[in-house]
């Protein structure tokens, strides 16, 4: 053996030891990828941009990874399921990797009227070749790594079997981290994050609850019974899913978490813990104002109303022994829904109760007088969100 291929196996052996070791133990997605790239470097590789992509079991995101720049360091991204079936997928070096199985090279300094638009972007970011390889994972997926140079006349040989032989190595040091990262995401969508996060350090077992504060809002539309009746099955979940998404973007902008839909409403919530009761009001009243506004121009025809109460909730799993449910209970959920109901019955896009209100500037609410709420014995004061 020469010294030159004796030093490529050394280097070889150096990143699989703490591909499969350190950094599939310890390491974050971007921790691996850059570390990785930075050990390359290292040892002599003129790497410019490495990016490994990771496909997604989720409705709402297809893709996520790390891109590691030289000099910038790696950080994560996301694509939408819809990059799927747009060019920049189609014909594109990654699809020929994941279909094909194989490791795609194209040198990007002196290319044709019809490459693809990545290798154009590349190339005019000032990279001069291109090595994409597949990852191959134990549940039989297949991702896709992509590293470049800028160094004039690409990658040498000895670079590009180095770069290959790992591959095996970063599967093992990715796949732990990309399923703990799909898992998280997936519970997300399904659960919100604050109740993906719970479930994800452990509580899961049926009864499993704590008691916070927390202001809780729910938002409904109105006439959708109406509205199911005049249109088309699939124009009425268009609709509703256009609602939904401005409601669950507004609370997602002011630290709240979205819980549950329930036919056509949304139950959210916005804990005490960070801020206190004032803050918590202030940034539930916000996502309101925020959801009102979005709403002016994504359904101007589709009116939908708030109401907002604020006290002691019990946050956990319910359910039956096969089937659990993350949310919150207690009176003071109730409390938040028959102020829905009152909403529409006064005919008001905004209510809340005096709890609110007490955490509100005097010019930011109106009382409404005191009415009977379903469930509560006595009458209640019910205010008005002036700036909603």
């Amino acid at each position: 053996m020469s010294d030159l291929e004796h030093n490529r196996h050394a280097k070889q052996a150096e990143l699989v030891s703490w591909l499969i070791g350190p950094a599939r133990r310890d390491c974050s997605p971007e921790a691996i990828v850059g570390g990785l790239s930075e050990r390359l470097v290292a040892a002599g590789v003129a790497l410019k941009r490495v990016r490994i992509g990771q496909r997604l079991s989720n409705p709402m995101i297809g893709v996520w990874g790390v891109i590691w720049t030289r000099g910038e360091g790696a950080v994560l991204y996301t694509r939408p399921r819809t990059t799927f079936s747009t060019p920049f997928y189609y014909g594109s070096p990654f699809q020929e990797v994941i279909e094909q199985r194989r490791s795609v090279r194209h040198s990007l300094e002196h290319l044709g009227p019809d490459t693809h638009s990545v290798y154009v972007e590349l190339a005019e970011a000032g990279n001069t070749d291109y090595l994409a390889l597949p990852i191959e994972y134990g549940d039989g997926s297949v991702q896709g790594g992509a590293f470049t140079t800028d160094r004039p006349g690409g990658f040498t040989v000895a670079e590009i079997a180095l770069i290959e032989s790992l591959a095996p190595a970063i599967s093992a040091a990715l796949e732990p981290a990309a399923m703990r990262h799909s898992m998280q995401s997936l519970l997300e969508v399904y659960l919100g994050t604050g109740s993906a996060g719970r479930v994800v350090v452990g509580a899961f077992q049926r009864g499993a609850s704590t008691e916070i504060d927390a202001a809780v809002m729910v938002t409904d539309i109105r006439g959708f019974t109406g509205l199911s009746e005049r249109l088309a099955p699939d124009a009425l979940l268009g609709t509703m899913g256009t609602h939904f998404e401005i409601v669950v973007d507004a609370v997602h902008a002011e630290g709240g978490d979205v819980l549950k839909f329930i036919g056509d409403s949304v139950l959210s919530i916005f804990p005490t813990e960070q801020d206190g009761r004032g803050g918590a009001c202030g940034r539930a009243v916000r996502g309101i104002e925020r959801a009102f506004d979005k709403a002016k121009t994504a359904l101007p025809d589709l009116p939908f109303v708030a109401a907002l109460h604020i006290g002691p909730v019990v946050y956990g799993n319910i359910g039956s022994v096969d089937r659990l449910d993350f949310t919150v209970v207690g009176p003071t959920v109730n409390f938040a829904s028959r102020l829905e109901g009152i909403a529409k019955t006064l005919d008001r896009r905004a209510v809340c109760s005096a709890e609110v209100a007490r955490s509100m500037p005097a010019d930011a609410v109106r009382s409404l007088g005191r009415h009977v709420l379903k469930g509560f014995a006595e009458t209640q004061e019910v205010f008005e969100l002036v700036t909603a």
